[in-house]
């Protein structure tokens, strides 16, 4: 994999502003990853603009789960789970040190709107689905095994429980290895890229972008281009042309973070399913449980999004309905994020009933938008919007980019192979979580620069490889520092701004700026926490 740094940023502004391009990437979200990377494999020049930094929306903020959505089976959506679970085998291939197998529990009791035999009958069916290639089909629990598995949960009129797979993953971390892979294919990309305006001509689009960092602004030329704005899909729409219509429907979900030792969970837990077909997740996590997520109606600018007391409040409300005996508390929480689902308006009454199939369309202009969706068929969602961008050219075009390489591992060091000798091999626990982590990529971590701890180590690999251009970038996306400390990773500060004032030559000033900024994230996340402290 190539370097990916300020360096090459730098190279890809210039390319912005000389070359030619077949296609442009407005998003650097997941799906405009996967575009990038899609259309980049098959031999197109390709560019990837993003406003903020990569992931920095809903693609950082999701459950962290790779699933075929097994309640989606009662809305009837066979091919979307199909899809689904297709594409959790792929990414298992292709992204072995980032999408893990993970075993999920569901209780079922006498009062749940899903009977013991039905959810038994969706489980065959989504052992079916998955063509039966999950690490395990699924296993029927009598409510004493089910104790037995799960002490903490609730006794009172269990019926029993059924176990399946899905898979867990780093969701921001695997926005940007796509990116890094589409990079590695030869696209021109880069973070801090404001689209300004966007002008048609006759055989191209020029579009005016502003460099964030220097101020400096590009006009880059495409023949096509495909919008990836995820939940600011209206926005930027009605930024464009006169008369959008309104296409998403976004809703919010929030997540909280508690220690395990709180909820000791041998496995995931899918919760909520007595009242409503809302789904609520526990996912334990090395120390830490993850419990979401919320799914309400957010008509507002996703980048106001944030965690409020009643979000809270819900949650650890549904975690006491499950969990009776537990003392978990606000003031547990570690910390909590937010985030915009960008779902496909439709008929239907509530958020949780919206289908999230994903659409894809040509505008007045002609620029292709790709919304809806879930993360785990980013791919296949990917090569969707790629084949209709390329359906109109000419054949000898059409046959020239025919063949896409996006079954290929995102990484070329880390394989399914290599990843399991690596990660087996006896090292001390950091050194075996960077493993676990970035596979044998890791050995670019572990052994240079023994004058750096690993921590500033890991900080200069992400310099230098994942375009990490401040130190809220690594705080908030390339690390767990603000998800997994009680302290949002703040008495680390210190130790990461000297690599950035090494590397990037960092004045007194930025890491000022960058403080403030990490500051604020707090501020605005976990804002709730006064609120509770208050009510209390």
């Amino acid at each position: 994999m190539n370097p990916l740094g300020r360096d090459q940023r730098n190279q890809n502004l210039m390319r912005m502003g000389r070359e030619m391009f077949d296609l442009l990437v407005i998003g650097g979200g997941i799906t405009g990853a996967g575009v990038a990377r899609d259309a980049s494999s098959r031999g197109m020049r390709v560019a990837q603009v993003e406003a903020n930094d990569f992931a920095s929306g809903t693609s950082s903020r999701s459950s962290k789960l790779i699933h075929g959505g097994i309640r989606y089976l009662e809305n009837m959506e066979f091919k979307l789970v199909f899809e689904a679970l297709s594409e959790r085998k792929t990414l298992f291939e292709i992204a072995p040190h980032l999408v893990h197998p993970m075993r999920f529990m569901i209780p079922i009791f006498k009062e749940s709107r899903v009977t013991f035999f039905k959810m038994g009958l969706g489980m065959w069916l989504y052992d079916l689905l998955s063509l039966f290639q999950a690490p395990e089909i699924h296993k029927k629990l009598a409510a004493e095994q089910t104790l037995s598995t799960q002490k903490e949960l609730k006794s009172n009129s269990l019926v029993g429980s059924y176990i399946y797979y899905d898979a867990y993953m780093d969701d921001d971390r695997l926005t940007i290895e796509t990116i890094r892979s589409a990079a590695h294919f030869g696209a021109a990309v880069g973070n801090y890229i404001r689209v300004l305006s966007i002008e048609k001509m006759p055989d191209h689009y020029q579009v005016d972008v502003v460099d964030e960092v220097t101020q400096t602004q590009i006009s880059i030329r495409t023949r096509q281009i495909v919008s990836c704005t995820g939940p600011w899909t209206d926005i930027f729409g009605s930024g464009i042309e006169k008369g959008w219509k309104k296409k998403l429907r976004p809703t919010k979900g929030i997540h909280i973070i508690l220690p395990r030792n709180k909820l000791p969970l041998h496995q995931a837990i899918v919760m909520g399913a007595e009242k409503s077909n809302r789904i609520i997740f526990g996912i334990p996590r090395g120390d830490y449980l993850i419990v979401g997520t919320t799914d309400t109606d957010f008509p507002e600018n996703p980048s106001g999004v944030h965690s409020d007391k009643a979000d809270i409040d819900y949650l650890l409300q549904v975690l006491k309905s499950y969990f009776p005996e537990s003392s978990i508390a606000a003031s547990d929480i570690i910390s909590s994020y937010s985030g915009v689902r960008p779902l496909v308006k439709d008929d239907s009454d509530t958020p949780n009933t919206t289908s999230r199939e994903h659409l894809i369309f040509k505008d007045q202009m002609g620029i292709v938008h790709v919304t809806g969706g879930k993360y785990t068929t980013y791919r296949k969602m990917a090569e969707d919007a790629v084949l209709e961008v390329i359906k109109d050219l000419p054949y000898e075009k059409r046959y020239e980019y025919k063949n896409s390489r996006t079954h290929e591992p995102i990484n070329d060091l880390v394989n399914e192979s290599n990843y399991r000798d690596f990660i087996s091999q006896d090292r001390n626990i950091e050194e075996t979580k960077l493993a676990e982590r970035y596979g044998p990529e890791a050995l670019k971590i572990i052994k240079p620069l023994k004058t750096y701890s690993l921590l500033q180590r890991e900080v200069a690999f992400h310099i230098d490889n994942t375009m990490c251009l401040t130190i809220p970038d690594f705080f908030l996306r390339r690390s767990g520092l603000f998800l997994y400390h009680r302290d949002h990773g703040l008495s680390k500060f210190q130790e990461i701004s000297k690599v950035f004032r090494d590397k990037l030559n960092y004045s007194e000033k930025q890491v000022g700026e960058d403080l403030n900024t990490i500051h604020e994230a707090i501020k605005k996340e976990m804002g709730w926490k006064n609120a509770s402290t208050t009510s209390s």
